[in-house]
């Protein structure tokens, strides 16, 4: 039996103008994922990445830690990079809803001058989800939620077949797709997905059982565990754990 691991990025700059490059923070989140790894003996067989910085940063550094090197020691010529586990496009997602958030200071302005900003926000790019999710203003947008949920099945199917066997397959990716790739193996309504998406911990792991197809049968996917930080909860320090 493989095993699928998914797991999100560190921390990105968020609130900045490019929100795409793992923070100092992000970066040291994805060296203790490395190193948790490393003290398991996790074996990785296969390593896939979404085509984003943050997604590429996450795996060179857990990868490095995982086997007790420097970043640029590391063979990465075996990687495959898939831009089909990219993120959907939560700017243009938070844009269409409230115009002002198109500028990332207004985000970081909101969140500073807002009471209880945080959650204020969050609610807002809840409504911004629904809107997107909605079908009705799908016009608006480079992508759709049916296409891009159809997008991250369709990637993750590619790994389920993919010619070469693995036994443990380590998938770099975003929160979005992780949820997406959830909804489908759990068959949670569309509603859900907004709050999954909200509770996934930046370098946590989701870990999937993959049964591949024999004798006529399908293969068969089954949740093992999600949202997995013990890696940053053994540390006890709250401030490693973050969400964005």
């Amino acid at each position: 039996m493989a095993q699928i691991y998914l797991v999100r990025h560190g921390q990105a700059s968020f609130g900045n103008q490019n929100y795409d490059q793992l923070s100092e923070l992000g970066k040291e989140q994805a060296q203790h994922l490395g190193r948790w790894w490393a003290a398991r003996d996790l074996t990785v067989s296969r390593v896939v990445t979404g085509k984003l910085h943050r997604h590429i940063q996450t795996a060179r550094a857990a990868i490095a830690c995982l086997h007790g090197i420097a970043e640029d020691r590391l063979n990465v010529a075996d990687w495959e990079c898939d831009p089909d586990f990219n993120e959907y496009n939560h700017h243009e997602v938070l844009a269409k809803h409230v115009p002002a958030f198109d500028d990332p200071a207004e985000v970081k302005r909101f969140l500073l001058t807002t009471p209880n900003g945080k959650q204020a926000f969050q609610d807002i790019f809840a409504q911004a989800i629904t809107r997107w999710m909605s079908g009705q203003f799908d016009h608006e947008y480079s992508e759709t939620w049916t296409s891009f949920r159809q997008r991250c099945i369709t990637a993750l199917e590619r790994q389920i077949h993919h010619p070469d066997t693995a036994k443990n397959i380590v998938i770099f990716t975003s929160g979005g797709t992780i949820s997406a790739i959830c909804q489908h193996v759990l068959g949670f309504p569309d509603a859900k997905f907004s709050e999954l998406n909200w509770s996934l911990v930046n370098s946590a792991v989701t870990r999937l059982h993959l049964q591949p197809p024999s004798e006529g049968k399908p293969a068969r996917l089954a949740l093992a565990y999600l949202n997995n930080f013990s890696h940053l909860e053994q540390l006890n320090l709250p401030k490693h754990i973050t969400y964005v």
